[in-house]
Order: structure tokens, then sequence, then C-alpha cells
């Protein structure tokens, strides 16, 4: 599938295009997946899977480490390697993709987040600010600035989320 979006957008991928850059047949593909969304969705699981390996291998690694923002480095870092795919986050990539990069985030960030906060803003808020944040960032960083390394990206991207646009203002 990832092949196949570096070529073409993924609205004109048929499964037969799946099928035979896969070289499977028709039956064989059917009998793992319902559809080309279903596949689609199912590559998440491995974004999963790379994003709880990436906190895990930085963890203990620096002081931001125990950050509550420990999801983003992996993030960002994941999506350095596959920047041409990335697209499919942008304003015309698959809605899909952006479903489901959002419902992992949100688990991330869910877990980051300390339980009960100050009571001000409501946990489900604070989740919803921070993942748009990052998907903001992130489309921001893959189709505008891919001269940026993942560290200096999640720099700017915490610095956001922790302090603001105008961090030393009160209200």
């Amino acid at each position: 599938m990832t092949r196949l979006i570096l070529r073409k957008p993924y609205g004109t991928i048929t499964v037969q295009d799946i099928i035979d850059e896969a070289d499977v047949g028709r039956a064989t593909f059917y009998a793992h997946f319902a559809g080309k969304d279903d596949l689609f969705r199912n590559g998440f699981e491995r974004l999963r899977d790379d994003l709880a390996a990436g906190r895990r291998r930085h963890a203990g690694k620096s002081e931001d480490a125990a950050h509550p923002l420990s999801f983003s480095f992996a993030m960002f870092e994941h999506a350095s390697r596959y920047k041409e795919v990335g697209a499919l986050l942008g304003e015309g990539g698959s809605t899909i993709a952006r479903t489901e990069a959002r419902r992992i985030l949100a688990e991330f960030v869910k877990a980051d987040l300390p339980a009960g906060g100050d009571g001000t803003i409501s946990r489900e808020l604070l989740v919803e600010y921070v993942v748009s944040s990052f998907l903001t960032v992130l489309t921001w960083w893959l189709t505008r600035k891919p001269s940026l390394s993942p560290q200096e990206v999640d720099l700017m991207f915490r610095r956001l989320v922790i302090h603001g646009a105008w961090p030393h203002q009160t209200g």
C-alpha cells in the first residue's frame, strides 16, 4: 500500500492495484481484509507499535523522556522515515489517515496526561487541543519545512503546547 501511495493518490488506488503490487490473489486479500480502507487502517496498528517502541527507546535518555508529551518525538521520528506518506494527513489527504492518526495520538496523549489535572480545563478538551496542535505542526513540517530534524520540530511543538504562543503575557 505504501509503495502505491507514493506513486498515486490514495483515492485512485484499487484492490486490483493492491493485489497486483503484493502479488497475491483476490481471495487471499479478502481473506485478510474487507477492502483497501481496511488494509489502510490496519497499517496504523504498525504506527501504534512504532510509537510505543519509540517511547521505550527514548525513555531515560533525557529529561524530556519523562515529559507529558513523550509520544511526540517518537511520532516525529516515525514521520521523518515516511515523509512522502505524511501528505495523507494534509488537506488533500485521506480522511482515514487523519482519523486513525487522531485516534492513536489521543490514546498516547491520554496516557501521558496526569489524572485529574487542575480541574479548570476538561481532560477531553486538553486531549483534543494537544492532538490538533500536534497534527498541525506535523503537517506544517512535512509540507513546508522538511529540512528540520525530528528533534528540532519536536522542540517547537513542545514549546508551543507547554508555553503557548505568548508565554510571557498575562491574561
